[in-house]
């Protein structure tokens, strides 16, 4: 909210004086000297004195509340930006929806890869066409189980899309607000995860550019 201007405090000033010199004027008359001209001659000098007062505070509130309100459409604006219905009720579970099928699929592949493997290695080898040709289907199953991995890819990169689409609308929501990073309390349920992390060593896979290679584990046991 803007400051008040200098004008205003002026003629809160002069409008204090003059009230002040009004009505010393008739503070010392009885109430019996006072005629209603008197009064009247009163009221409109005092309305006269505070008229410019009135209209500098009209205006000095006029544009505090228009700063108010532009403010306000501004934060309207980049909320329906952030499209939250969007984002809760479509993109996230559409993303939860993708991640499911993308487990189911990797389960029922690597079931029928590790199926095939089985029946090959435990095909009987006194029949060589016999052999020869289990080995045969099985090596297609293989196959087109590991097709899996086209499938699973497009539903990745589904799921990327979306949390791209969720950092883009927060980065730029939090940029027209001037929003900071606080210090936020865990929940108690928080508080009971990140300490299963910590002592369960949860940290997941490690990326490639950053694990530790196998030489080097070598190495520490050499």
């Amino acid at each position: 909210m803007s400051a008040k201007p200098d004008s205003k405090a002026n003629v809160d000033n002069e409008a204090v004086a003059v009230m002040g010199d009004l009505i010393s004027k008739y503070a010392d008359r009885s109430r019996e000297d006072l005629s209603l001209m008197d009064v009247m001659s009163l009221a409109e000098n005092m309305a006269d004195t505070m008229h410019e007062f009135f209209d500098t505070l009209d205006a000095t509130l006029y544009k505090e509340f228009r700063e108010i309100s532009t403010s306000i459409a501004e934060m309207r604006t980049e909320v329906g930006a952030l499209r939250p219905n969007d984002i809760k009720n479509g993109r996230i579970p559409d993303a939860g929806q993708e991640l499911e099928a993308i487990v189911e699929t990797t389960e029922s592949a690597t079931e029928t890869i590790m199926s095939s493997v089985e029946a090959i290695m435990s095909a009987d080898t006194n029949d060589a066409d016999a052999y020869q040709a289990e080995i045969s289907d099985q090596a297609i199953k293989i196959m087109e189980a590991c097709s899996f991995q086209d499938l699973t890819g497009q539903r990745i990169s589904k799921v990327v899309e979306t949390l791209q689409f969720i950092e883009s609308r927060i980065s730029r929501f939090s940029n027209a607000i001037g929003a900071v990073d606080g210090d936020v309390e865990l929940t108690e349920e928080e508080q009971r995860e990140e300490k299963r992390r910590q002592d369960l060593i949860l940290h997941g896979p490690q990326d490639e550019k950053d694990a530790i290679q196998q030489g080097a584990i070598d190495n520490l046991f050499d």
